[in-house]
C-alpha cells in the first residue's frame, strides 16, 4: 500500500514535476502523437504555434442544453517561454487579451516569457514557492512502481481544487470582466491547468465525460523536451525510473482528474457551493459566463 504523502509535500511536487517534464525526451514518456482531426478555419483544437506547449482552444464542446463553447475565446496552455516571433504575431492576430499564469515564482523566473511590447497581453500571476528537490523523495524511491506513482499523483490532485482556488477565482473574475480571448497556463499545461479547464468546462455546462476527455488530450499534445540541463537535480532525480513510472508522472490519467472532481463533489454543499464559495461564482455569475462564452450549436 502506498504511504500517503502529506499535503504540503504533494503540492510542492507540482513545480518539480513540471520542471522534470520539460527536461525529459518526449519518446521516454509519451506515445506516438495522433494527428489532429481536420477542422474548419479558426476551429483547431491545437493552436498552430511553432513554440507552443500543449496550447489548445477549448471551443466547440457541446453543453447539455444544446449550446457549444465559442471558439477563439478560451485557451489552455503550458509554459509560453518558447513562443517565437511568429507565434507572438499569431496570438496578436487572434486578439489575445489576457494570460492567467498559474506557475510559481521560481517557475516563471526559470522560464520567463518575453512578450513584445506592441502586442503584450495583460498577464496575471501569483508569487509562491513550492519546489524543493528534497520533496521528490516519494517519487524517486528505489523500486517505485507505476501504480505507486499514479497513487501519489492522485493524492496530489485531491488538493488542487482547494489549494489553487484563489488562482482559479482570478481566472473566472477576468472571464466575467470580459477580458477574453484569454489563455491560462502552468508549466506543462496538464495538472493545474488541466483541473482549471475541467472546472471551466463544467461551469459552462459541458458534461463531465467531455471535460475528462479534454483533460486526457494532454497525453497527445503535451511534448516533454530537453529544455533543462541534464545536471538539473530534478532531471537527475528521475534517471533510472521505469517507463511506466515516467508515464504516470509525465502523462495524465483518468484517475487523477476524477480525484479532483471528487474533492469538488465532496465540498460541503456540493459542486455549486464550491463554485460559489471558492470561485466566487453564484448562479447569476454562471449564467453570465454561459451567455458570454457559449453559442447555439
Amino acid at each position: 500500500m502506498t504511504t500517503p504523502v502529506p499535503t504540503p509535500v504533494r503540492l510542492a511536487l507540482l513545480p518539480a514535476l513540471a520542471l522534470i517534464a520539460t527536461a525529459l525526451p518526449a519518446a521516454a514518456v509519451m506515445a506516438r502523437e495522433v494527428p489532429p482531426a481536420p477542422a474548419k478555419a479558426g476551429e483547431q483544437r491545437l493552436v498552430p504555434l511553432e513554440g507552443g506547449q500543449n496550447f489548445r482552444d477549448l471551443g466547440g464542446y457541446r453543453t447539455a442544453d444544446g449550446h457549444r463553447v465559442k471558439w477563439g475565446m478560451l485557451y489552455r496552455s503550458g509554459a509560453m517561454n518558447r513562443l517565437t516571433p511568429a507565434d507572438f504575431q499569431y496570438l496578436a492576430s487572434i486578439g489575445l487579451k489576457t494570460v492567467v499564469d498559474f506557475r510559481g515564482s521560481g517557475e516563471r523566473k526559470s522560464a520567463p516569457v518575453v512578450w513584445p511590447e506592441a502586442s503584450k497581453p495583460v498577464v496575471f500571476a501569483r508569487d509562491y514557492e513550492l519546489a524543493n528537490a528534497s520533496l521528490m523523495a516519494p517519487l524517486v524511491k528505489k523500486g517505485l512502481t507505476g501504480d505507486e506513482a499514479r497513487a501519489v499523483m492522485a493524492q496530489l490532485y485531491r488538493d488542487i481544487p482547494t489549494a489553487f482556488a484563489d488562482q482559479y477565482r482570478l481566472l473566472f473574475a477576468e472571464l466575467l470582466a470580459g477580458h477574453a480571448p484569454l489563455a491560462f497556463n502552468c508549466s506543462a499545461g496538464k495538472d493545474r491547468t488541466g483541473v482549471a479547464a475541467a472546472i471551466l468546462l463544467s461551469v459552462l455546462g459541458v458534461d463531465r465525460e467531455t471535460a475528462v476527455q479534454d483533460y486526457l488530450l494532454s497525453n497527445q499534445y503535451f511534448k516533454p523536451a530537453t529544455a533543462l540541463d541534464s545536471r538539473d537535480p530534478h532531471a537527475a532525480a528521475m534517471q533510472g525510473l521505469s517507463p511506466d513510472v515516467l508515464k504516470a508522472l509525465m502523462g495524465v490519467d483518468r484517475r487523477y482528474i476524477e480525484t479532483a472532481f471528487a474533492t469538488i463533489d465532496a465540498y460541503p454543499g456540493g459542486a455549486n457551493a464550491y463554485y460559489r464559495e471558492k470561485l466566487g461564482l453564484d448562479a447569476a455569475a454562471i449564467a453570465q459566463l454561459r451567455g458570454m462564452y457559449l453559442t447555439k450549436a
